[in-house]
């Protein structure tokens, strides 16, 4: 009898620790819906608890102190978890701080407040962003020219460009769209918020709107931003003070001489590109690669490269992920050219035999920008008026993690790129 009970209490001794110590999300295959777990990972934020990140490692799982109601707001959202005792969580972080081992752990330590750049009336469009944003529980902010030239986005960490037009053309949409009530009302819209601050054209709002963001980001603040809220974005700062805006647009014709009077010391991401001058084209600029590539659903994808998580912790965090080969898919801006992105951007995920770059990065000032190429990771190629992607559908998505390591990475206790 006196052997049993030593036997229990030592049962017992090797359980309670167990129970009640770490808990892990794991990223790789064995997680039933990797979104939902960056999600649970910025609950835990919220509620004041820090979090591990624990870069390369089961493609770059989440570490919690375990509690109950932890636990069950797990099996609430379907994510799946491992309870791990504290010999067990210091015998990984040991093995991740081995010189040889390409991994490391970073401090999640404060709940980024997110927003999102976007129009307040509804779109013809959904929006990836918010969509696994809604889907994953993590709330947002949706702000738009009236909060921006307000000043108000220093009391956000994080910005999402939502599908956006910065050059004021309204998305290029005339010549497709120009008899719909929907593009009339943009239009209407977007001519009263310009007269409200002042300016004669949509365009020089828009460009307004451009220099606060960049303050923003200069002052530390994150943006990423998706489809055309990319190429656009350049090409309105390089643009400044230029008339690049056909007359079907803002009432008088595009000076002549745009071309050459761009600057591109003004962009983050691009130089030397070539502007579109047709006001009936499809497209901004020659940084996109959409018209010209030569790929479909079965051959089309892109490479996540893979970086040092110990020399390069920026990059690895954006770069987590269970797959390195990523579906491609198309948007209004699909792909950057790699003949026009600056020589200080880093790109991190790429198609090489198509010659375009699908995920870039940098820094400017205090803060940092990502540009992520498409416009829905899970709808090849999805068209004005196609209802939006149903994420219970694509609870494990590669491509539609990318965004959600952007929207942790303010979370994170990290250091700049080393060079």
């Amino acid at each position: 009898m006196m052997r049993k009970t030593v036997f229990f209490i030592l049962l017992l001794s090797t359980i309670l620790p167990l129970k009640a110590a770490w808990i892990l999300l794991p990223m790789d295959d064995a997680q039933n819906n990797h979104l939902k777990a960056y999600g649970i990972t910025y609950w835990v934020l919220e509620q004041g608890v820090k979090a591990e990140w624990l870069l390369n490692y089961r493609g770059g799982s989440f570490v919690i102190p375990y509690a109950d109601l932890i636990e069950k707001e797990c099996l609430i959202r379907g994510v799946s978890y491992e309870i791990l005792a504290n010999a067990q969580h210091n015998k990984i972080l040991s093995d991740i701080a081995n010189p040889e081992a390409n991994e490391d752990m970073v401090k999640l330590e404060k709940v980024p407040k997110i927003a999102v750049y976007s129009p307040k009336t509804k779109q013809p469009w959904d929006d990836a962003v918010t969509l696994v944003l809604t889907y994953a529980e993590i709330p947002y902010d949706v702000v738009y020219d009236d909060e921006v030239m307000e000043g108000k986005l220093p009391e956000y960490d994080w910005l999402h460009l939502h599908h956006e037009d910065f050059t004021g053309q309204f998305g290029k949409f005339y010549y497709s769209f120009h008899n719909t009530r929907w593009y009339q009302d943009q239009v209407k819209e977007a001519e009263n918020i310009a007269s409200k601050y002042g300016f004669s054209k949509v365009s020089q709002l828009k460009l307004a709107v451009a220099k606060h963001i960049r303050d923003f980001v200069a002052g530390g603040g994150y943006l990423f931003a998706m489809c055309s809220a990319t190429d656009t974005y350049d090409i309105a700062l390089a643009a400044d003070g230029v008339d690049i805006c056909a007359a079907v647009y803002d009432g008088d014709p595009m000076d002549p001489d745009a071309q050459e009077k761009l600057n591109f010391d003004n962009c983050f991401a691009f130089q030397n590109f070539q502007i579109s001058k047709n006001p009936y084209e499809y497209e901004y600029s020659s940084i996109d690669a959409t018209n010209t590539r030569h790929a479909n659903p079965s051959t089309d994808f892109f490479t996540l490269f893979e970086f040092s998580a110990k020399w390069d912790p920026v990059p690895t965090m954006l770069t987590q992920d269970h797959e390195r080969i990523i579906k491609g898919f198309f948007g209004q801006t699909t792909a950057f050219r790699n003949q026009y992105i600056k020589p200080n951007v880093l790109v991190m995920g790429e198609s090489k035999s198509l010659g375009e770059a699908r995920y870039i990065h940098g820094e400017f000032g205090q803060g940092m920008w990502t540009f992520y190429g498409g416009h829905d990771p899970e709808d090849y190629r999805h068209m004005v008026g196609d209802p939006p992607t149903e994420l219970d559908l694509h609870p494990n998505s590669p491509g539609y993690r990318l965004i959600l390591n952007n929207v942790l990475f303010p979370a994170a206790k990290k250091k700049k790129r080393k060079t």
